[in-house]
């Protein structure tokens, strides 16, 4: 196998395509050649979520989405966070050594601070979390966005600060920046967002509701007869996601042309969704449809993922002194 890759998914709303563009198709891709974990984040959801059937419905549909869309659990791993208690264990020896303000600096704390919202432990110490589901399973490589690249750096901090305190037990891995995919832009235009499921695409959707979310993506005024911006257009922006080189040039072309209504490239766009994830939105019929397979899934994924890291646990015991002698 190549490099270890590792990627928590976070259980705090339906996937859409702006999470399977961004993400979810790396992953998949990934375990072509790599040894890919991942995770289902609940114990990071609940700095969002606190409706704990919720949270097991996010997860169970999570799971599922990554399953339909090509995951392979005897390739890759797929676990529940929570289930992985040792996460929760590294988390309190990595906060023993993690500066105050390394924390005060994350991105979430900062804007929760800026807009005057309430701050809890969890959410000030996500970090800390976000480090340990990294480090334990000694990843190499942990695929994120530009927009996520301090998440990383935070975490190789960590791990020196532990390192210089215990001894060189934890891997300190690298970003592998998702360069080639730009921001998948919601209904209003905006980035697509969980935390606006209003706003978003959802690839799994009923089709009636899919095709509500497409035709309700928001439009200029322009007359169909009137010359349009396709760089300026959340339409063509999603569009072209599901078009080859020759057809987004065609489609630009049109745009700039004048002529073409933007209800027939909705229609367009559309087919074109259905059609890419067809085999996957059937898959994921058929796997709801019985539900222990999502959860022999997870259990054997944790189970791996439990071999994997309790040797590495062992080492830190044993350098932090904790537990009886060896």
């Amino acid at each position: 196998m190549g490099k270890r890759v590792l990627s928590g998914i976070q259980a705090s709303g339906i996937q859409h395509l702006g999470n399977y563009f961004g993400a979810v198709r790396q992953h998949v891709a990934f375990q072509e050649a790599n040894d890919g974990i991942y995770f289902i984040a609940d114990y990071h959801s609940m700095t969002t979520i606190s409706d704990p059937e919720l949270r097991r419905e996010l997860t169970r549909s999570v799971a599922l989405d990554y399953l339909a869309l090509g995951l392979d659990p005897k390739r890759a791993i797929l676990y529940r966070q929570s289930d992985l208690l040792e996460t929760a264990e590294l988390t309190w020896c990595l906060s023993t050594v993690t500066p105050h303000g390394l924390l005060e600096r994350a991105h979430a704390y900062k804007d929760h601070v800026a807009k005057g919202l309430a701050v809890n432990l969890g959410l000030f110490g996500y970090p800390v979390l976000m480090a340990a589901d990294i480090l334990i399973h000694r990843s190499d490589l942990v695929p994120v966005g530009q927009d996520q690249k301090q998440h990383i750096e935070m975490t190789r901090d960590i791990a020196i600060k532990f390192n210089n305190a215990y001894g060189d037990i934890l891997t300190v891995p690298d970003a592998y920046i998702v360069e080639e995919v730009a921001v998948v832009p919601g209904i209003d235009g905006e980035k697509m967002s969980k935390s606006q499921p209003d706003k978003a695409i959802h690839m799994f959707a009923p089709e009636a509701q899919l095709r509500k979310e497409i035709m309700g993506i928001v439009t200029d005024s322009t007359p169909v007869e009137d010359p349009k911006d396709p760089d300026r257009s959340a339409l063509f922006q999603i569009w072209k996601l599901f078009a080859d080189a020759d057809e987004r040039a065609e489609m630009a072309r049109h745009f700039r042309a004048g002529g073409l209504g933007y209800g027939e490239v909705k229609r367009d766009l559309l087919e074109r969704v259905l059609d890419y994830f067809s085999d996957a939105r059937s898959r994921r019929i058929e796997l709801a449809a019985h539900s222990d397979t999502v959860e022999d899934v997870l259990r054997d994924g944790v189970a791996r993922a439990r071999e994997d890291v309790l040797p590495l646990m062992d080492q830190v015991r044993t350098a932090c002194g904790l537990g009886p002698p060896s």
